[in-house]
């Protein structure tokens, strides 16, 4: 019996085996860990997938408001969510009544929900039990946590670079040349480069913009001779987008009633011009006029012809006389030259007001514009599908908007500066940012 006894305890007091139990406690230990990382791990992989749904929503809810209705917005929108995140698979991630139109308030960081706007819009997206969707769990299901509900926004606003509000802007090659002033943050932006030849300044806050600022050209002595322009240089690139809209736009001129006709136009009647010779008397404001052209004609307006509160849409290439004066006024051509818009010195492209309300004006042509010296622009835009050209002494310090397809060229002793104001008609395109 003793025997037995010792024996018992002999096999109590053996150790052998003890790190089996340890080792399976603690690879159950492991294994929990493993899991709820895997669990959070999951989570944060749909919240990615989510937030990026919220994203690309939001941006094409905000891009198809400027075309369509809010409604219509939205269910464009819902096309790019669903084929993000199938419902067939992730359920009703976003759903219509989780876009709203509104305004952004960006030193509030708020949201205000208004679905006539056309300024930002604000996208929720959500995987979650109340959906039926929630994340499933793994290790957490064994303390009762079977689903994770995963939610996120994202909020879009549109802008306008400041390049498109003042300044020159060109698809290809932007070529500067001597003795030129550049004042106010004015903006000179090339999606090729930026050409500067001697002698130029630069005020503070200006920009001169490429994609590469390496690849400004310069003559030898740089940036000495072209004070304040190394601090202006920056990298970037924009899609001219109001380049794909000319020709609509253009075309909508030619109905009063158009959404792009400035309110200055107040009668319902278009007057077909019969004349290409444009006298004072011709013109009658509050009017939009047309004039059909064949054989590359051209319209020509006499010397000093004030073109005031008045539309004119043509085909026809477009001549102006020495010291007309475009004031509230838009002149609009279909024809494709590369000089579809030109005159001589002395041109003036909207009312010198000091940068006041009212009074500006724009060219609008599918081909290309050149004028001679002393060209001068208060509150005034062009846009040219082909070549801006303008010659020496040109003066925009009251605002200027110069938009190309192809190249900007200027000359020497040029004057343009950012105005700020008075550019309330020009034609222009959002473009969208993510806000939150």
């Amino acid at each position: 019996m003793r025997t037995f006894a010792n024996a018992l305890i002999r096999r109590a007091r053996r150790e052998d085996g003890g790190m089996t139990a340890y080792g399976l406690i603690t690879m159950m230990v492991f294994f929990g860990f493993g899991g709820l990382a895997l669990d959070v791990g999951n989570a944060y992989r749909v919240r990615t997938q989510v937030q990026v749904a919220a994203d690309a929503t939001a941006h094409a809810a905000l891009y198809h408001r400027e075309y369509l209705t809010a409604a219509n917005a939205k269910v464009a929108a819902l096309d790019v969510a669903h084929t993000a995140l199938p419902t067939s698979h992730y359920g009703e991630v976003i759903k219509t009544t989780d876009i709203d139109f509104g305004y952004w308030d960006a030193v509030a960081q708020t949201f205000t929900v208004d679905n006539n706007s056309k300024d930002a819009v604000r996208v929720r997206s959500s995987r979650a039990k109340d959906r039926g969707n929630g994340v499933l769990t793994y290790m957490l299901g064994f303390v009762g946590i079977s689903r994770w509900d995963v939610r996120r926004d994202a909020v879009f606003e549109t802008y306008l670079p400041t390049c498109f509000r003042e300044g020159f802007v060109a698809q290809n090659e932007v070529d500067l040349q001597s003795n030129n002033g550049y004042t106010n943050g004015f903006c000179i932006h090339s999606n090729l480069h930026v050409e500067i030849n001697l002698n130029n300044f630069f005020a503070d806050n200006t920009v001169v913009s490429m994609p590469d600022k390496q690849q400004v050209v310069l003559p030898e002595s740089g940036f000495e001779s072209n004070e304040g322009l190394e601090a202006a240089l920056r990298d970037g690139a924009y899609r001219i987008r109001i380049l794909n809209v000319l020709g609509s736009i253009i075309a909508d001129l030619g109905d009063p009633n158009s959404d792009v006709m400035p309110d200055y136009i107040t009668s319902d009647t278009v007057i077909g011009m019969t004349s290409r010779q444009v006298a004072q008397e011709d013109l009658t404001p509050g009017s939009v006029h047309t004039l059909s052209c064949s054989g590359g004609q051209t319209m020509k307006f006499g010397n000093g012809v004030l073109v005031n509160n008045i539309v004119i849409v043509t085909n026809c290439k477009v001549q102006f006389g020495a010291g007309v004066v475009l004031d509230n006024a838009i002149v609009a051509t279909t024809n494709v030259d590369v000089k579809s818009i030109d005159g001589p010195s002395g041109v003036q492209i909207g009312r010198d007001d000091n940068c006041a309300p009212d009074g500006g004006s724009q060219l609008l042509t599918m081909g290309g514009v050149s004028f001679p010296a002393q060209l001068q622009v208060f509150g005034g835009q062009i846009i040219a599908q082909d070549n801006i050209e303008f010659a020496a002494e040109a003066d925009g310090i009251e605002g200027a908007s110069f938009i190309s397809g192809n190249v900007i060229s200027g000359t020497s002793n040029m004057t343009m500066g950012f105005c700020g104001s008075g550019m309330e008609r020009n034609f222009e395109r959002a473009y969208f940012r993510l806000a939150a």
